[in-house]
């Protein structure tokens, strides 16, 4: 009898679900009751996008009340139109904001399974941001920037690529093992193959769900799309897509500001002896240790003084990374490590950098197959720009379109990059029977 009950409530809910013009979208969470669920929905909401300009802790949480000027962009690949042409986080953060104001987005948070650092089985979540009407174009496959604080994952709060949602897509954003229902775990930081695993399984586990609820897109081939962090994950998991053959057909990679080569990346914190962004130093180390299950100790790696507060500091998931930096007070680099962990010859680093290295994309026995546009600021804080130069002496036979200019730093870097991706996005619907030969 309860088994009849469910699959009438299930018809009764592909009846009234998605369709072209006004659209009225099925209340998710009733879903949950239909067997064989692959993504079960923990939460809904409707956000209109007007709100989010008004809301001072959302703009904080996404690191977007910096109001730094640089000097306008001498972009490079990308003609004006494509540009923001404010000069400030705050100024093109209002162009985003004002593009989509008259925007209403349904935000769906749930759950999935994937697998963990030793192939485990895991249940994980992330978030689904889609259009409240009008018909669904495609998937945005997005992977996050780095994040510290579990107020910023994404199932629990409007992930600053969601503004993307004006445009018609709906936006597949999973957490990470280490945030939304596993934040209770350590994050293992810049650990590509399995966080693009976990990336994967949220799309695998969505499509259907789509499905079941009457909402799939218009087309079947999709987006990938990050900055930083995401940036190298979104390339890691184009390259499990092509090198595995994943049944998933890409339209295009958005990537930005990435960490390709993690070895350097880290190595430059050492050589300079400075580091912008210090709380990159432990929670990169701590990523591969623990991600990669390295028998090292720490604490003969990290100052004592990051090190017994690793724990309260990142692992408690309370603060963000702006917060974190306050805590450290220090961006020397030797004020982070120990005489060991600043000696690129001691054993631990060399186990250290081995991990770094099987973690670098750069490393790939590999070249990109589907079209990709790749963004990065030479002006750049966080991650070298030299990440950028590298992948495209590596990849330079690939379809690649490279943007790079004085964009600002990191932070700005990344509101420009979402800018730019929202003016090519436009320009594709514009050219939908097109290709992207460049």
């Amino acid at each position: 009898m309860k088994r009849n009950i469910i699959i009438v409530q299930l018809s009764l809910l592909l009846l009234t679900g998605c369709y072209k013009g006004e659209v009225r979208y099925v209340d998710f969470s009733d879903l949950n009751m239909a067997e064989n669920t692959t993504f079960r929905v923990t939460a809904q909401k409707n956000t209109n996008l007007q709100d989010l300009s008004n809301n001072p802790e959302w703009l904080e949480l996404v690191g977007m009340t910096d109001t730094t000027t640089t000097p306008q962009a001498n972009v490079a690949g990308i003609t004006s139109p494509q540009r923001a042409t404010s000069t400030s986080v705050a100024g093109i953060m209002q162009e985003l904001l004002d593009f989509s104001k008259t925007a209403v987005a349904v935000e769906v948070s749930g759950l999935y399974q994937s697998v963990d650092i030793n192939d485990q089985p895991i249940l994980l979540s992330g978030k689904v941001i889609l259009p409240a009407k009008g018909p669904i174009k495609r998937y945005i496959l997005v992977s996050h920037y780095t994040i510290a604080s579990n107020r910023e994952a994404p199932s629990n709060i409007f992930s600053l690529e969601g503004l993307l949602v004006k445009l018609g897509y709906a936006l597949i954003i999973p957490d990470y093992i280490g945030y939304g229902v596993t934040a209770d775990k350590v994050h293992p930081y810049l650990v590509m193959e399995l966080t693009a695993r976990n990336v994967l399984d949220m799309y695998y586990a969505v499509v259907p769900f789509m499905e079941k609820a009457g909402c799939a897109p218009e087309h079947d081939d999709i987006y990938l799309m990050g900055y930083s962090q995401g940036g190298a994950t979104t390339m890691a998991i184009q390259h499990m897509i092509e090198h595995h053959d994943e049944p998933i057909k890409i339209r295009r990679v958005f990537a930005g500001g990435g960490p390709y080569d993690i070895k350097y990346t880290y190595d430059q914190f050492v050589e300079t002896n400075f580091a912008s962004y210090p709380c990159a130093v432990p929670i990169m180390m701590q990523g591969m240790v623990v991600g990669n299950k390295l028998n090292l100790d720490m604490s003969k790696m990290m100052a004592s003084n990051i090190y017994e507060n690793l724990d309260h500091w990142v692992n408690s998931k309370l603060y963000t990374t702006n917060q974190i930096n306050a805590l450290i007070g220090t961006k020397v680099t030797s004020d982070l490590l120990t005489p060991i962990g600043m000696n690129r010859q001691s054993k631990e680093v060399s186990e250290l950098y081995k991990a770094m290295t099987e973690n670098s994309i750069l490393t790939y026995s590999w070249s990109p197959k589907a079209p990709v546009f790749m963004f990065h600021s030479m002006d750049d804080d966080v991650v070298p720009f030299e990440n950028a130069m590298r992948a495209k002496s590596k990849w330079k036979n690939a379809n690649i379109q490279y943007s790079f200019g004085h964009y600002g730093n990191h932070q700005i870097g990344c509101v420009r990059f979402i800018y730019t991706v929202q003016t090519l996005l436009k320009n594709d619907e514009k050219e939908e029977n097109g290709n992207f030969s460049f």
